[in-house]
């Protein structure tokens, strides 16, 4: 089964927002609009056959996740 490639949505400490695969050594981009970020963590995410984007609020707690592909039911029925 292939891994979960996780793309995260955070703040930059500079105003505004990276996105960036998770074990990548740089952001795939800076934006300075969180909306921005966002469409652009989904389109790479959207791109791998297992994808989550993480979205984390200024403060850096995780506000939302998105997942595209299989994804296993925990619980039958």
């Amino acid at each position: 089964m292939a891994e979960r490639k996780r793309v995260w949505v955070s703040p930059d400490g500079k105003g505004g927002w990276d996105v960036k695969t998770q074990g990548a050594q740089r952001a795939a981009g800076n934006y300075e609009d969180k909306t921005d970020a966002l469409s652009k963590a989904k389109e790479v995410a959207k791109n791998a056959p297992l994808g989550q984007v993480v979205v984390q609020g200024r403060d850096g707690k995780i506000q939302t996740e998105y997942t595209y592909g299989k994804d296993p039911e925990r619980f039958p029925g």
